[in-house]
């Protein structure tokens, strides 16, 4: 396993972070989850040299957090540092940021929290947080010693992103970033003016959720195949992330001992600086070859809003986009069901036409809304 320094904490972190947001299943079961297989893969991963475990309030449905304490009885929480989040969505008081970090202690079975992060900070919960007193929650929770560094998770658009790293003394950031994500939420800029700043960077989704694993169109399959440096589309994903010097730790949702032991080998060689030149061109070409499947070239100028429908047009845009980047429906099926507000979906459309008017990149919008909404009914 490869270490890399953690920003301006001087904590050295295994290149390989365990993420607890993706444990295996029981077989048959869509939700729940097989602890035992949980906890020996947990176990596994930080003999192996992990010591990075990252988990969440919500993941699988308020469990993560218990099952992740399991695993670390018996001296593993001794030898990892622990990461969870406050589920920032869900506090309404001063009093709330308190009764669930000792809701979270009390699921992990433990005193402490090494790196505690304020979870999907955007532009909506920033100044509602701060607004109900999240520094003085800071402040006191670490000098009680419940959490022992301070850091925030993040989606949403770069100058936000900016100015929440500018808004306090944070010690690290967890950002989406991955060889197509480059210029996405924080992107490749985001990284580089926290890493400017002192914060270590934890990494999440370099694989996509495994959109880069699943139904691969043969165009990119023949690219990935195309040459002998090329072990893997993950080897080479992860190792793009790893690339970058100021990344500190990649977060992996591992469900399988295959997928975990796939993971570590490719940790071993966990590099800055160490992507061949050929890798590098598969990588730009595969790159390439999903733009080419987008089908509405959105730049998110949000010159479209406010949709008086209330749709959330780039949303939904991204939604059709990435059912056909990444030749999948059910995979984003789930998340737009589940999590996009009905009031904001395609299906909300009056085909009005001002955003067609005001698009610059002449989108035809309301026939991407109704192929959306179809796609997703």
């Amino acid at each position: 396993m490869k270490y890399r320094e953690f920003g301006k904490t001087g904590i050295e972190v295994s290149a390989l972070g365990f993420g607890c947001m993706r444990l295996p299943l029981i077989e048959g079961s869509e939700s729940e989850v097989d602890v035992a297989k949980s906890i020996r893969l947990i176990r596994h991963g930080i003999d192996k040299g992990i010591n990075y475990i990252d988990t969440a309030y919500p993941y699988h449905g308020g469990k993560s957090e218990g099952i992740t304490g399991q695993a670390l009885l018996d001296g593993y929480r001794e030898r990892v540092y622990l990461a969870t989040k406050l589920p920032s969505w869900l506090v309404k008081s001063r009093e709330d940021m308190d009764a669930f970090l000792d809701v979270q202690l009390e699921r992990l079975g433990t005193d402490y929290i090494d790196f505690y992060l304020i979870h999907t900070l955007n532009a909506a919960y920033w100044p509602d947080l701060i607004e109900h007193g999240l520094f003085d929650f800071i402040a006191r929770a670490k000098a009680s010693g419940k959490i022992r560094h301070i850091g925030f998770s993040f989606h949403d658009d770069l100058p936000i992103f900016k100015e929440i790293v500018d808004g306090y003394d944070w010690e690290f950031c967890q950002i989406q970033y991955n060889f197509m994500d480059t210029a996405y939420q924080a992107g490749l800029e985001g990284l580089e003016y926290a890493a400017s700043r002192g914060l270590g960077i934890v990494v999440m989704e370099p694989l996509r959720g495994g959109s880069f694993l699943r139904n691969i169109p043969d165009d990119i399959d023949a690219l990935w195949k195309s040459s002998a440096d090329v072990s893997s589309p993950a080897d080479t994903a992860l190792r793009f992330v790893w690339d970058h010097g100021s990344v500190g730790t990649v977060l992996s949702g591992m469900s399988s001992m295959e997928q975990l032991e796939q993971n570590l080998e490719s940790a071993g060689r966990a590099d800055a600086g160490t992507l061949s030149s050929d890798e590098k061109k598969i990588v730009a070409r595969v790159r390439d070859t999903y733009v080419s499947r987008i089908i509405a070239a959105c730049t998110n100028c949000k010159y479209c809003m406010p949709c008086p429908s209330g749709v959330d047009i780039p949303v939904n845009l991204t939604y059709l986009n990435n059912t056909s980047v990444y030749n999948s429906v059910e995979q984003f099926k789930v998340s737009y069901t589940q999590f996009f507000a009905e009031s904001k979906k395609a299906s909300a459309c009056t085909s009005c036409g001002l955003c067609e008017e005001a698009c610059p990149q002449h989108i035809s919008i309301i026939d991407c809304l109704k192929r959306l909404d179809g796609i997703m009914s």
